[in-house]
């Protein structure tokens, strides 16, 4: 059985799969930053901030720390003065990548989307470049 993802003290509020994922990742912004580090090569706070979504600073800043508490993404300081650091997703991190394919290849065809070439049909844990 995988490892199972729970920052200390807290509750979920529902049994369901589903519902626990949203938990995690059910707001308009965290799959965007995840989008960003995964596939777009954006790792510093500023390269996601100036993603195409505009992602206010202190939504960034709060999804990048609940990302890191639940084991998704990993800092690496790369600057002391002042303190300036890269984000990476885990291993965990990276396993969301089906999934977003998925939705995106939803989007696509739902939603008349655009669609990202080098990622789908890439196959799982190997997007095309």
């Amino acid at each position: 059985m995988a490892r199972t993802l729970r920052p200390a003290g807290h509750e979920f509020r529902s049994k369901c799969s589903i519902a626990r994922t949203l938990d995690v990742l059910g707001d308009k912004w965290t799959l965007l930053i995840v989008r960003d580090l995964m596939w777009h090569g954006r790792h510093t706070f500023q390269a996601l901030q100036d993603s195409a979504e505009r992602i206010p600073t202190n939504i960034l800043a709060d999804r990048l720390r609940r990302l890191a508490e639940w084991g998704l993404v990993r800092r690496a300081q790369y600057q002391d003065r002042p303190p300036r650091f890269e984000y990476h997703l885990t291993e965990a991190g990276q396993a969301l990548e089906p999934a977003l394919i998925q939705i995106m290849r939803w989007g696509h065809e739902m939603l008349n989307g655009g669609l990202n070439q080098r990622v789908v049909g890439a196959g799982p844990g190997r997007p095309r470049r």
